[in-house]
């Protein structure tokens, strides 16, 4: 099997000949590539360039256009600093909704745009779909309705309006979710197999703030790529520990876990079907860990995860983890 056939063959609950390899790299792949990473979240040719090269280097099944997450808020208006270096950063100093009442002046999201951060993103999708279409999997991104309303609004102010201002939080996140499908449409147009979604910001809220606000526009969103067409990756960075069980009836695809998930609570709360993937820690064992205690965190993982699993550590590998620590995680994929 290629990596586009052992994940879709995955993804349908299917035996495959190994387990699909699929960990997050950014920054790592642009120094696999050798450029700074400034180009590479600005320039998807040079995107596209990494992400090829890391899959060839290391076995990887996928790639993907996950680069930072601003840049459907830059095309929004927001405010984003650019660094030659270093992900780009959202100025949540001045953030675009510090004024609630902005929201209703913004005009939805255009995603071809010339010139346009999004438009970068869809053609970073083409060129790798030009290059390895049917061979590894290709995935899009976008941000979920809590993620980016933190990058629209500001963290702290987003936390506040859960409770001050309920009815603000519902249009934002269905503007939010208008977007993300606007986007994802696109991606998927150009050659994406999985849609990512990232909504970091959701690890942030208490399980009942999940169920009211959070879970019913991340299912408005799973849907609405599945009706596109696409497939669904959920990735919400931090501790979703308290609200497993509503993750696993969103109906994603697979379901990215962090580190400080357990897979075994996952896989009793969520129904036993749902693909899921991770999620050894990134810095203590990924990076800092040995090959032999790498190869044993990916197998405990597995363990706990049963059937139904891809191996990915818990987020982004590191930029300066060892190229043996990456090959000891598809040492295992491979022995399975």
């Amino acid at each position: 099997m290629n990596g586009f056939e052992r994940i879709t063959t995955a993804l349908r609950h299917e035996t495959t000949d190994s387990l699909p390899f699929m960990p997050i790299t950014m920054m790592f792949a642009a120094d696999t590539l050798g450029v700074p990473y400034g180009k590479y979240a600005t320039d998807f040719n040079v995107l596209a360039d990494a992400q090829l090269a890391t899959a060839r280097k290391f076995g990887f099944d996928y790639v993907s256009t996950i680069s930072d997450p601003g840049r459907e808020a830059a095309d929004l208006g927001a405010s984003v600093h650019f660094f030659d270096d270093a992900p780009p950063a959202i100025d949540e100093n001045n953030a675009l909704l510090a004024d609630r009442a902005v929201l209703k002046t913004l005009k939805p999201l255009a995603p071809l745009k010339s010139g346009s951060r999004c438009l970068d993103r869809v053609n970073g999708v083409k060129k790798l779909a030009e290059n390895v279409k049917g061979e590894l999997f290709i995935e899009g991104w976008v941000e979920g309705p809590c993620a980016e309303g933190a990058d629209l609004r500001g963290i702290n102010n987003l936390m506040t309006d859960f409770f001050d201002a309920p009815e603000f939080i519902r249009e934002l996140f269905a503007f939010n979710v208008e977007n993300a499908l606007r986007f994802a449409e696109e991606q998927i147009k150009a050659g994406a197999d999985i849609i990512g979604v990232g909504d970091a910001a959701a690890s942030l809220v208490g399980p009942k703030i999940y169920r009211e606000f959070v879970f019913p526009f991340e299912k408005q969103l799973v849907d609405g790529i599945h009706q596109l067409g696409g497939r669904v990756r959920l990735h919400i960075c931090g501790n979703i520990s308290r609200s497993l069980k509503e993750v696993g009836q969103l109906g994603c695809d697979f379901v990215d876990l962090d580190s400080m998930v357990s897979i075994e609570k996952a896989r009793l709360e969520m129904p036993p079907e749902q693909v899921i993937a991770g999620n050894i820690d990134p810095v203590k064992v990924l990076r800092n860990g040995t090959p032999d205690e790498i190869y044993a965190a990916v197998a405990e993982c597995h363990r706990q995860a049963g059937n139904n699993f891809i191996i990915g550590a818990g987020c982004e590998v590191p930029r300066d983890t060892p190229p043996k620590n990456i090959e000891a995680m598809r040492r295992y994929a491979a022995s399975v």
